[in-house]
């Protein structure tokens, strides 16, 4: 493992991308943007400052973003929801055309966008990030009807404030039962962080309650350290059933509050949080640009889709090698898209495409860890930089798990300042 301070200047130096002059000239190029998460807006913002000429239209449904990042702390009661809510008043006067509407369906051959509205946009590039969307009924059981009552809370939102509530109101001496899927899911770390938290909010206000996780795997992001803090913050508490251990779920029964594995054991939760599979969101799908795994595929270069022209797909709905499905990842991919459309729509050379990402998890107040790593295009892939990707040490002092949770608030006020509140 490199030292955390070699990771960080790897990083930084990977992240950094030098905007290319741009000098359009006739009519103003048009880029449409579907997303206005972590990557769709960073594209945007970015985009309209590398390339002023160009026109940049933003189309997203919500007025205010709530970012998954960061909505774990809000369940534990250590963020408030406006914390983690971001609008788009930056971006409008930074040049970009916002459009609160949602996206139905795209014609690639007329290269046009149409809007739930019945409004049509035209594009030279398109820029798909939509996020995920639930593969409902991959669990037997669970639907869109059953997360009213079992949520999934992996889109932030209405189902967050739902977990919410449903934390509130359980009985101490209750049991909060989480199902995980296999991957590849958004955010890798999220299920392990998020079980870390609710733990933390029992441990004060329900002493005698308990988490069960039903996993459908039997490995994960980070695993020696959620396992040892888990440990050490909150004994028995936190009970992580494997795979090899028949935690795989595969029906759920959200009335009763019930979920059975493989094998037929049943587990009863007096709170049910169930994750199921997802993929790529609707309008990836829409547009032609996922393939059987129901994840888009792209090219490592640029992020353009290898299988309808003029599309580029980044964040969660991208299928994107190694790179994790992570608010970070989006973000930087956010960056190197924005500088190769301003290089290809202005006829300079394609400036070399560089990735990172860390993932900063909080098991408590005042106890972070981290994952990071470096990637590069080769040949049209994603691969590792070799000797970039590091964790947090295990057996670490207090003063530096404490440091890592401040890095970790650092990071969440820099890039919602870099994408939306500025």
């Amino acid at each position: 493992m490199k030292p955390a301070l070699h990771r960080r200047q790897l990083l930084l130096a990977a992240a950094s991308l030098a905007a290319p002059a741009v000098h359009a000239r006739g009519t103003p190029a048009r880029v449409v943007i579907v997303g206005g998460g972590f990557g769709g807006a960073t594209v945007a913002r970015y985009l309209r400052a590398w390339a002023p000429r160009v026109q940049v239209t933003l189309v997203e449904p919500a007025e205010r973003f709530v970012t998954c990042p960061f909505s774990n702390h809000y369940l534990a009661g250590l963020r408030s929801w406006d914390s983690i809510s971001h609008g788009y008043d930056g971006l409008r006067a930074a040049g970009v055309q916002v459009i609160h509407a949602r996206a139905e369906d795209v014609d690639g051959q007329r290269r046009s966008l149409r809007l739930h509205t019945g409004q049509e946009l035209p594009w030279d590039r398109l820029v798909l990030s939509p996020g995920v969307d639930m593969r409902w009924g991959a669990l037997e059981g669970y639907d869109e009807a059953a997360a009213e009552l079992a949520p999934h809370a992996w889109k932030a939102g209405a189902q967050t404030q739902l977990l919410r509530r449903q934390l509130q109101a359980m009985p101490d001496g209750g049991v909060f039962v989480m199902v995980i899927p296999d991957n590849p899911f958004r955010c890798p770390p999220g299920p392990y962080e998020r079980a870390s938290l609710v733990a933390h909010y029992l441990r004060q206000h329900k002493p005698r309650s308990k988490v069960l996780l039903l996993d459908a795997k039997n490995n994960f992001s980070k695993k020696a350290l959620f396992l040892q803090g888990w440990k050490a913050l909150y004994g028995d508490l936190i009970e992580w059933v494997s795979l090899a251990q028949d935690g795989q779920v595969v029906r759920v029964d959200a009335a009763a509050l019930e979920v059975e594995t493989v094998f037929g054991t049943r587990h009863r939760a007096d709170v049910l949080n169930v994750i199921p599979p997802q993929k790529a969101g609707r309008i990836a799908e829409r547009a032609g640009v996922t393939d059987a795994s129901g994840w888009a595929p792209v090219r490592g270069e640029d992020l353009a889709s290898p299988l309808v022209d003029g599309i580029h797909v980044l964040g969660d709905a991208a299928l994107a090698g190694p790179l994790p499905k992570s608010g970070f990842a989006a973000n930087n991919q956010g960056k190197v898209v924005a500088a190769a459309l301003a290089a290809a729509l202005s006829g300079q050379p394609a400036p070399t495409a560089w990735y990172a990402n860390t993932c900063y998890s909080l098991l408590a107040p005042g106890y972070g860890i981290s994952v990071a790593g470096v990637y590069r295009a080769q040949q049209g892939r994603l691969i590792d930089l070799p000797h970039s990707v590091g964790v947090s040490p295990l057996d670490a002092p207090p003063a530096h798990r404490a440091a890592e949770a401040d890095h970790g608030a650092a990071w969440y006020a820099a890039i919602s300042a870099d994408i939306w509140d500025r």
